[in-house]
């Protein structure tokens, strides 16, 4: 192996299985990806000791992390845990001032509690909390990437989500978003490289940007 290879470990967003990176293609000479999944979360289990736990799959030194939503907010915890040599984020948030007032609402009525099980068995429901109720068009395509529907594992990522205490943004972080974003709406998004007409499932319907992009962010 070319020592001179560097790793990059991919983390797909909630509920999605890591198939959402098929068509991102960074340079054999240069790069080698690996693709991180989603495990069950013990009960209880806080976001610190499941990043901890979830680090053990990252067996490379000097590594990228890369996470898309959800797993965006996961690798920036997992750096902790990780010798990186860069975070980049996608679709995203770098805080708690960056989520939406909903979510934030969502925080202190405890929504998360109150989604019957059922409902995450419904791939309708889950691509639409994914994305926003208004991104209908989109559902059809990200429900082909939808893996995980265990009630557990649904209700403990939104509780992390909405209640993420970060305050001060990651030192170094590589924060992609779209301006189009239904999710994490851009305006409340701080320094971050723009993704011009860029949803939050961009990775999969813009992959050719992140093709052309990618290699330049992680080599700068």
């Amino acid at each position: 192996m070319n020592a001179e290879v560097i790793h990059v470990y991919f983390m797909p967003g909630m509920a999605a299985n890591p198939k959402i990176f098929e068509n991102i293609e960074l340079p054999s000479d240069k790069f080698e990806s690996h693709w991180l999944e989603w495990e069950i979360p013990l009960k209880n289990e806080s976001l610190t000791n499941y990043a901890k736990r979830l680090s053990k799959k990252v067996t490379h030194d000097n590594v990228v992390l890369l996470g898309v939503s959800f797993g965006g907010i996961l690798v920036q915890e997992m750096q902790k845990y990780v010798q990186a040599r860069k975070v980049i984020i996608v679709s995203t948030v770098k805080t708690k001032y960056e989520l939406p007032k909903r979510l934030k609402f969502a925080k202190y009525i405890k929504v998360y509690k109150l989604i019957p099980a059922r409902a995450f068995k419904d791939l309708d429901f889950l691509a639409r909390f994914a994305l926003g109720k208004r991104a209908t068009k989109r559902v059809e395509l990200y429900k082909k990437y939808l893996s995980v529907n265990d009630a557990h594992y649904m209700r403990w990522s939104i509780q992390q989500i909405v209640c993420w205490d970060v305050v001060k943004p990651l030192e170094g972080v590589v924060h992609i978003h779209g301006d189009k974003d239904l999710v994490f709406p851009y305006y409340h998004i701080k320094n971050c490289i723009t993704v011009k007409g860029g949803t939050h499932i961009m990775i999969l319907n813009r992959y050719k940007w992140f093709n052309e992009h990618l290699p330049k962010l992680i080599l700068s």
